[in-house]
């Protein structure tokens, strides 16, 4: 029979419904049940795609005598982390502290005051390596709560106060510098691998932040290296397109073979960058063909997209991606020669025996890839298909609606405006409660859970990058509306930033502001950067100085862990700028001519706002104001704090004045 876990919408929990584990979901439920009973709470947290998490799964959860065991002993609680991104902070700052390592499944021991006291990660179902088993520690937990409550109570409430994340810390009163940027550059490269790009050692994840961040700074060796590794490795799948969650050796050659809805958006975006800034095709070609397998694969009818495509498929990690030398030779045919040369493949594999494939071999011709990966598709999706995560969460569909618009409006790709157009629509019309607030998650027709600050900050975003590729005014109406609701319901007025939950989420163990932007930008790092680029398009200060509450808490900090850090790094790069604002007016195509020189580069400390035809939206967008063609001819409008120069209405023109640096030529009012 199943357990509670049948009333769920995530995927995640859904696959523990069966469990004879009397699992429930985090909630009043649960934590009425372990107050009542005096009884502990095992919160055990994971998420859809999460390799360990099956095997623990299969190992322990789905055995009886052990299932006996934890329902006796224990109130059993299943997480997703993807859903409850703030339960899984708290629990997992909280065995990091206790056992110097993390990572998931997470598996926590609390009192019913929430107050964690044991916890780990994956453990076996026999002892094994020097690790307990999984019925070991359910015994010895549940012996110590016998014996030691109220002195494990007492332990549980000194660590909650360890638990508070960034809301620990205090702003710093020193000037925040340029060379605390160039630290952060020192730092990178001395942490650079210069033989296969990327930063540490293996496993070795992509690190889109930091790569966004050289390159706003100009940097084009370490990036440029470490996008064209990444794409020609492993981590990229040169069938299908896209990217694996990360790689486990220092080539990226195996990835983990999950795919991620967030780290193909992050990446995408950053290699269409890294094309502008190199002009290097295959940086092109990789960013397109990751956001082609997005519309194919990972698009939901409603416009939304799902959340992650599992490692597994069959009960084997990697299973639908790898090629034996026989099956390669059987679809190839004549191409079949060439296209193992390229890929790098033998008759022995180098994954479990078969050939998970690369792109460092001879290079291909256009047609022949295209006729190779076609075929190699065509075969692929005939196989079992790794397990689909269909929820849609409001951050992650954020971000690739940033990816999409961004790539749309630089590529001139009207498909990825549209989809981008579509999420978005998507986002603000199915994934707000009967308040209008932006809730978190989307499945099986229903959207729940108050939005943490990254599904609103990320939109914040979002909603500015499809703006300014769109030149639509309700996109900016929309993100104003959502940066005021970041001030009122996040921000902290004592210590400056923002906290990661609304000031109405309900009441956890401690409310946090999460810090680092790995793998995906932290909430207070993307609110600051949204609102000091809301603040050049409006003229409203305040924006501003609610984002440097933020940089203020880690400018100093920040340079130090550079690799942890971009997104707040880019930020304050972006602060510390004299910004560009670019207004353009007039009838559309000549619109269109201009913005395309203002998007032939990559631009990082420019705004960007248009009118295209008649001047009904003036008022959405305070850049606009006062903006008016010239003879007839659309006009661009290049501004330093809403002072603009002289208007030019030709494109080379345009281009001279970008140009220049920004405050050299003379401002006219």
């Amino acid at each position: 029979m199943a357990n509670a876990l049948a009333r769920e919408t995530s995927p995640y929990l859904l696959q523990h419904k069966d469990n004879p584990v009397d699992w429930l979901a985090w909630g009043d439920e649960a934590l009425s049940r372990a107050r009542e009973q005096d009884r502990p709470l095992l919160v055990s947290i994971g998420y859809s795609s999460c390799h360990w998490c099956h095997v623990m799964e299969r190992e322990s959860f789905e055995d009886p005598e052990t299932a006996r065991l934890m329902n006796e002993l224990f109130v059993c609680v299943k997480v997703d982390r993807e859903e409850r991104p703030d339960v899984d902070a708290i629990y997992m700052e909280a065995v990091q502290a206790m056992t110097g390592h993390g990572g998931w499944p997470l598996n926590a021991f609390l009192t019913p005051e929430q107050l964690p006291f044991y916890g780990g990660t994956y453990f076996p179902p026999e002892p094994r390596h020097g690790m307990p088993s999984w019925r070991q520690v359910l015994g010895a937990v549940a012996d110590a709560w016998e014996q030691r409550r109220d002195e494990i109570r007492e332990q549980g409430g000194r660590m909650a106060q360890r638990l508070g994340g960034g809301a620990l810390l205090k702003p710093s009163a020193e000037p925040i510098r340029q060379e605390s940027l160039t630290h952060a550059e020192e730092n990178l490269e001395s942490l650079f691998d210069a033989h296969w790009g990327g930063w540490g050692p293996a496993p070795k994840f992509p690190a889109a932040s930091t790569i966004e961040l050289l390159l706003a700074r100009g940097e084009d060796r370490m990036t440029i290296a470490t996008l064209r590794a990444m794409a020609s490795g492993g981590l990229f799948d040169q069938v299908g397109g896209g990217f694996a969650r990360y790689s486990v050796d220092a080539q990226w050659v195996i990835p983990h073979f999950e795919k991620m809805l967030y780290d193909n958006a992050l990446l995408a975006r950053a290699y269409l960058h890294g094309w502008q800034v190199s002009g290097d095709p295959i940086l092109r070609r990789t960013c397109e063909e990751t956001l082609d397998w997005v519309l194919r694969d990972m698009r939901a009818p409603d416009g939304g997209f799902y959340s992650a495509l599992d490692a597994d498929s069959e009960g084997i990690e990697g299973k639908f991606y790898v090629w034996s030398l026989d099956e390669l030779e059987e679809v190839l045919g004549d191409d079949a020669e060439a296209a193992i040369a390229h890929f790098e493949a033998t008759r022995r594999g180098n994954h479990e025996g078969a050939n998970h494939l690369t792109a460092r071999g001879p290079a291909l011709d256009d047609e022949t890839r295209a006729r190779v990966r076609t075929a190699l598709l065509e075969r692929r999706n005939a196989r079992v298909w790794p397990g689909l995560d269909d929820k849609r969460l409001a951050g992650w569909n954020a971000l690739m609606i940033s990816a999409l618009a961004d790539a749309g409006a630089v590529l001139g790709r009207h498909d990825l405006l549209g989809a981008a157009r579509a999420a978005a629509d998507f986002v603000l019309t199915r994934m707000r409660d009967d308040r209008g607030r932006l809730l978190r998650t989307f499945n099986a027709g229903e959207a729940k859970l108050n939005a943490y600050l990254e599904d609103q900050a990320f939109l914040l975003e979002a909603l500015l990058d499809l703006y300014e590729a769109t030149f639509e005014p309700r996109w900016f109406t929309e993100a104003r509306a959502l940066a005021d609701a970041i001030v009122a319901r996040f921000a902290d007025p004592d210590q400056g930033g923002f906290f990661s939950t609304s000031d109405d989420h309900e009441q956890l163990l401690a409310r946090r502001k999460d810090l680092e932007d790995t793998p995906i930008p932290s909430g207070g790092a993307s609110a600051a950067f949204g609102l000091l680029r809301l603040s050049a398009l409006t003229g409203e200060h305040d924006y501003e100085r609610h984002a440097v509450a933020q940089l203020r808490l880690l400018h100093e900090i920040a340079p130090r862990h550079p690799t942890a850090f971009g997104h707040l790094l880019r930020a304050i790069d972006f602060h510390l700028r004299t910004v560009r604002e670019v207004a353009l007016v007039g009838p559309a195509e000549g619109v269109a001519r201009l913005a395309a020189v203002v998007r032939s580069e990559l631009r990082p400390g420019l705004v960007l706002a248009g009118r295209a035809g008649g001047p009904e939206s003036d008022d959405a967008v305070p850049l606009l104001s006062g903006r008016e063609p010239v003879d007839g001819h659309a006009a661009a409008y290049v501004c330093e704090h809403f002072a603009c120069q002289r208007p030019v209405t030709e494109p080379d023109e345009l281009a001279a004045l970008l140009a220049a640096s920004p405050g050299a030529a003379s401002i006219a009012t």
